[in-house]
């Protein structure tokens, strides 16, 4: 495996992060019990995707010189 890719397109990070981000909110008491941690990192792929394309393309609208 020679090809890499950033750290915030890996599933296994995000899954990693929501579990423990569960883990998290059970130790301080918050009702986690009903939780579906793989379809709650799907949908928070889901959702940093569609940020990630607005920011795009607002950068891209914003921006004050042309791409070389």
């Amino acid at each position: 495996m020679t090809d890499s890719k950033p750290w915030y397109l890996s599933r296994t990070i995000w899954a990693s992060l929501i579990t423990i981000a569960t883990a998290s909110a059970g130790i301080v008491g918050v009702p986690v019990a009903g939780l579906d941690n793989a379809a709650l990192t799907d949908t928070l792929l889901q959702a940093i995707t569609a940020i990630s394309g607005l920011v795009a393309i607002f950068g891209r609208l914003g921006a004050q010189r042309r791409i070389g």
